[in-house]
């Protein structure tokens, strides 16, 4: 029995072809009164449904997709379908995927069973779900939803149109701007990891500093961003953070820098903008990286590290190093061996020399 696979959004209205086009800016190339309900797989779209084409070792698949129209780069042709050619089929798919979508449901306002202080000040249309804590002075933008057991502690600031998922807290004095996502349980504001030494024992050092995150973030679900010792730690606009990410006190993260799951970036670091980080890369504290730099997965960085550089390893070098070292990684047991024996060749010879 073949299962089909999940469709979200049942609910939204097709859209003519034509329309999807002219969103994307993108070349019709077939019947543009053709009406798409939603984005789909290329192995699995049905009729009423675009898929598209962003690797060429998948363009064998279109001449057995069900689809009705495909996002296509320049130069693909394809027999029976319509097509949307485009330069970036990728952005076009993210694009036609948005407008697709469901409408955001109604604005439920406070509902039962979530408790939210008298003093909070909350915007037009926002929705509170059963479970939610909102503290004093807590103010909420227009069109903000929080579903079910988010705590916002006292003083925090969230702008409009922002989601924030179940499970996540947002500690007191934050601040986040508009159209920010929290996924599951992401914590805000959380103690930075900060002890004095005091003998053979530790003491606590207060991290009385805030998180600022600025418009348009996203952060993955049960990531957590520490709040500041003094001062802020700040996420710039745009920053796209995954799932498990650790972001420690007074760091700065740049505008539109992306990072991959389980990254760490240890405190009072500098992050530029357009930076990329691999999953499981991490980075010491106290250090700058500067604008477009790509870390790749697992890389260490322990110093500094100027701008436009694609970086790999641990500690990191530039990538084409690190992959021709990498090559070598399992010849070193046989080139230890060669090694040791030709050490033993040139202390032969050595004795020999002396015996003359």
């Amino acid at each position: 029995m073949q299962l089909s696979g999940p469709r979200r959004g049942n609910k939204v209205a097709s859209v003519r072809l034509s329309e999807l086009a002219e969103l994307v800016g993108g070349e019709l190339v077939g019947d543009g009164d053709l009406e798409i309900l939603r984005v789909a797989a290329i192995d699995e779209a049905r009729q009423g449904e675009i898929t598209f084409l962003v690797n060429p070792k998948y363009a064998a698949l279109l001449d057995q997709t069900d689809a009705s129209a495909v996002i296509v780069f320049p130069g693909v042709e394809v027999e029976g379908l319509s097509l949307i050619v485009c330069q970036n089929p990728y952005l076009a798919f993210a694009k036609i995927l948005t407008r697709l979508q469901a409408e955001r449901p109604a604005p439920q306002g406070v509902m039962e069973g979530a408790r939210v202080a008298p003093s909070a000040t909350l915007g037009k249309d926002v929705t509170i779900y059963p479970g939610c804590v909102v503290g004093e002075n807590v103010t909420i933008g227009a069109g903000t939803i929080l579903y079910p057991n988010v705590v916002l502690y006292d003083d925090v600031v969230m702008g409009a149109d922002c989601i924030v998922h179940a499970g996540c807290v947002v500690r007191e004095g934050c601040r986040l701007g508009d159209r920010v996502i929290l996924q599951p349980s992401a914590v805000i504001g959380s103690d930075g990891f900060g002890f004095a030494p005091d003998g053979a024992k530790y003491f606590k050092i207060p991290q009385v500093g805030i998180v600022e995150i600025e418009d348009d973030v996203e952060v993955g679900a049960s990531t957590c961003i520490d709040r500041a010792a003094l001062g802020v730690t700040r996420v710039k606009r745009g920053v796209k953070l995954d799932n498990l990410v650790q972001i420690a006190h007074n760091v700065s993260v740049g505008e539109d820098t992306v990072m991959a799951a389980l990254v760490g970036i240890a405190g009072s670091t500098e992050v530029g903008t357009h930076c990329t980080f691999g999953g499981q890369a991490g980075t010491a504290g106290h250090i700058k990286i500067g604008d477009n730099v790509t870390i790749g997965g697992k890389g260490g960085v322990s110093n500094s590290v100027g701008p436009n550089q694609v970086l790999s390893g641990l500690p990191v070098m530039p990538h084409k190093e690190w992959l021709k070292a990498s090559m070598s990684f399992s010849k070193l047991p046989e080139i230890r061996k060669d090694v040791n024996r030709l050490k033993r060749q040139i202390d032969e010879l050595e004795m020999k020399l002396k015996e003359r």
